[in-house]
């Protein structure tokens, strides 16, 4: 069907012609009476096979009924913007924008201008981001899974509540994040002591987890091999700096021996926040660390690494990690030692069961927001 072109194609079709994006103008009636060579050209289809067809002819019925709500709402506000497909000549589609466009002409006459920009390398590169968040979300979901055995393994290895000898125990711990970088220990390996330990290596997450999970089975060698806690610290102090041997990590420990009867304490710390002894509201007597902080300098351990104490009825020790001092309350203000000290206390004036769950309350109570650091708390009631 021949169609007489508009004074005004003729005077811009050779503009049109140099335009990268295609272009089609259509009729009132739909039908195409212009395409240019780049529409040809992303189409397959000639200008002469576009020209003179209707143009639903060369979609899909659903695909000419999403046209029609286009064509629809173009009329009604004399332009619209939407993406779509064209099809080619073999069949596949190309994935576009495409702006149309009402014009009217001297006489009256309603003219569409749709101008086609071919989107292909943009939805190929959606298509590979979507392909690889896919993948990144299976390895997530992989990653997820691993740590979520990872922090049964780690919680299996975490400090149990018991009633030993002359002393009874409770403990807690949870990590920051799924696992983290303190663990604690109340282990008697014979009938003599209760070795009762907490230990903080520094950062959180997975790697601090590892460290810690390493140190912990290197330290239980060294308790079950009957080492003293001051040699024990030492070689602590080389494992780590021989096997490790990274400047990134390093750690603290607090460690306890506790003979049966619970009127003997050996103590030696390294870089750690002093544990305290309190009876009946009076203030703590605070057990200071002789060695330094471990991983980082091969002479961290103190000649003289431990502390003989005395012990006796109705004492209660407090061993701690520092996700308990460095917390902050609303003003930027630590509550350090001296808070924790206070909250001690206070809360050994409750009975023993209820002293950990005090302590952490009032924590939680001074901090602002949610936990940043791994919190371990041992407690024991000398009977």
């Amino acid at each position: 069907m021949e169609f007489d072109k508009p004074e005004w194609l003729a005077r811009t079709e050779g503009i049109l012609e140099t335009l990268n994006e295609g272009v089609m103008i259509v009729d009132d009636c739909s039908n195409v009476i212009f395409a240019n060579s780049s529409l040809a050209k992303m189409t397959d289809f000639s200008p002469e096979d576009i020209v003179g067809t209707e143009l639903f002819k060369f979609y899909t019925k659903e695909e000419a009924d999403f046209i029609v709500e286009q064509r629809e709402r173009n009329y009604r506000n004399r332009h619209n913007r939407f993406e779509f497909v064209v099809p080619r000549r073999n069949g596949t589609r190309v994935p576009v924008i495409i702006s149309a466009k009402i014009v009217e002409d001297p006489d009256g006459r309603n003219w569409v201008i749709i101008t086609f920009t071919d989107i292909s390398e943009q939805k190929h590169a959606e298509q590979e981001l979507r392909d690889a968040n896919r993948m990144l979300e299976e390895r997530q979901r992989e990653i997820q899974e691993d740590l979520l055995l990872a922090a049964r393994v780690q919680q299996s290895l975490a400090p149990k509540s018991l009633s030993w000898g002359g002393v009874r125990v409770e403990t807690f711990y949870h990590p920051v994040r799924t696992i983290g970088g303190d663990f604690g220990l109340v282990s008697a390996l014979d009938n003599e002591y209760l070795n009762l330990l907490v230990c903080d290596v520094s950062g959180h997450g997975i790697g601090s987890a590892l460290v810690a999970n390493r140190i912990y089975t290197e330290m239980m060698t060294q308790l079950r091999s009957g080492s003293a806690l001051g040699p024990m610290l030492s070689q602590l102090n080389r494992f780590v700096m021989q096997n490790i041997g990274s400047s990134v990590f390093f750690f603290t420990v607090a460690a306890a021996r506790i003979d049966r009867a619970g009127r003997r304490m050996i103590y030696a710390g390294a870089g750690h926040p002093p544990i305290m002894i309190v009876r009946d509201g009076e203030e703590p007597k605070l057990l200071e660390s002789r060695s330094m902080v471990l991983g980082a300098l091969p002479d961290a351990v103190d000649g003289e690494a431990t502390l003989d104490v005395d012990l006796q009825a109705g004492d209660r020790v407090v061993l701690y990690t520092d996700g308990i001092t460095d917390v902050f309350d609303s003003r930027g203000q630590m509550l350090g030692v001296e808070g924790v000290q206070k909250f001690v206390r206070e809360t050994s004036l409750l009975p023993f069961h209820d002293m950990k769950q005090g302590i952490l309350d009032r924590v939680a109570e001074w901090r602002e927001g949610p936990p940043t650091d791994d919190v371990s708390l041992v407690l024991v009631d000398v009977l």
